[in-house]
């Protein structure tokens, strides 16, 4: 039988919440990034994304046990499967982030961003193969759109170096983890799963982390608090989204995280953007636009 008029209605809700919580999300991570390149010059990348993940998992982890005390958890019908994704998932994230802390040291933001951007492409491509995403053309033209307002606003360098593929190989690893988060965010809440997530990624961080350790300064430590409280948020509000969302409707607003690196530029150094930037930045809302207010396909349900 076809969809009821309440399920259209529901599901319409559902991924337009989800994609606010995207949008949100994107427009917070740039602070956590400009963290993490300020704190660049002292520490080493494997380090900061190993403290980043500690201090987030201190803020989230009462909230985890809290939460575990009031709604126990499922059981899960295949325990093995569901941890070898979260290991795979956090191990994509893990070095996605790396990899970006290593290249926005070594080259401007603007290459490492052109070329950290290909991930909505690639994980609206992988989703469509491995998850059976439907992708209409309001979607794809989307995500053209973004892309296309992505390069306009970094307007990344003709030439192509050995830091500018790391770049691209931690935007390839993102889209692996967008796609593996929408698989896997249905089987626990997003405290839970952050939480797991935030554990495994300091264990496979810390042999890196010891290996380079630094001891940071007073003002280092308050400022890596901030960027664990910053990820926190970001990461509970993505893995909302991917539950409520397909990962084709979501992708595109990834481009949203260029708004607020520009906003914050422009808030902490007084960078204007120019002419250009504001012409990408047009075009990315409009992307977000066009997948915000897409109506979801009416499908076929089992009798």
């Amino acid at each position: 039988m076809t969809a009821s008029p309440d399920q259209t209605h529901h599901k319409r809700r559902d991924e337009t919440l989800g994609v606010l919580l995207m949008a949100a999300a994107m427009l917070i991570i740039p602070t956590s990034d400009a963290i993490a390149k300020y704190l660049s010059g002292a520490h080493s990348p494997a380090f900061l994304s190993w403290v980043r993940y500690v201090a987030a998992l201190g803020f989230i982890l009462p909230v985890a046990l809290f939460w575990r005390g009031q709604q126990p958890a499922a059981p899960l019908a295949s325990p093995r499967r569901y941890w070898l994704s979260h290991i795979l998932r956090t191990a994509f994230l893990v070095t996605a982030m790396t990899l970006y802390f290593v290249a926005i040291t070594r080259i401007p933001l603007a290459d490492a961003l052109g070329a950290y951007f290909i991930a909505p492409i690639a994980a609206t491509l992988l989703a469509s193969i491995t998850l059976r995403e439907r992708l209409d053309r309001r979607k794809l033209l989307a995500v053209a759109l973004g892309f296309v307002g992505a390069i306009l606003v970094v307007r990344p360098g003709a030439e192509t170096s050995a830091d500018t593929l790391i770049a691209l190989a931690s935007g390839i690893c993102m889209a692996c983890y967008l796609v593996l988060t929408r698989a896997t965010a249905q089987s626990r809440s997003p405290v839970a799963t952050l939480t797991i997530q935030l554990i495994l990624g300091i264990l496979m961080l810390m042999p890196f982390a010891l290996l380079q350790w630094t001891t940071p300064t007073r003002e280092g430590l308050l400022l890596i608090l901030l960027m664990g409280l910053v990820s926190t948020f970001s990461n509970l509000m993505t893995i909302s989204a991917f539950r409520l969302a397909p990962v084709a409707t979501l992708s595109p607003l990834v481009y949203l995280e260029l708004i607020g690196a520009t906003a914050l530029g422009f808030a902490l150094f007084g960078d204007l953007p120019s002419p250009t930037t504001w012409a990408g930045i047009a075009v990315i809302v409009a992307a977000g636009l066009i997948v915000a207010t897409a109506r979801p396909a009416t499908r076929r349900l089992p009798s």
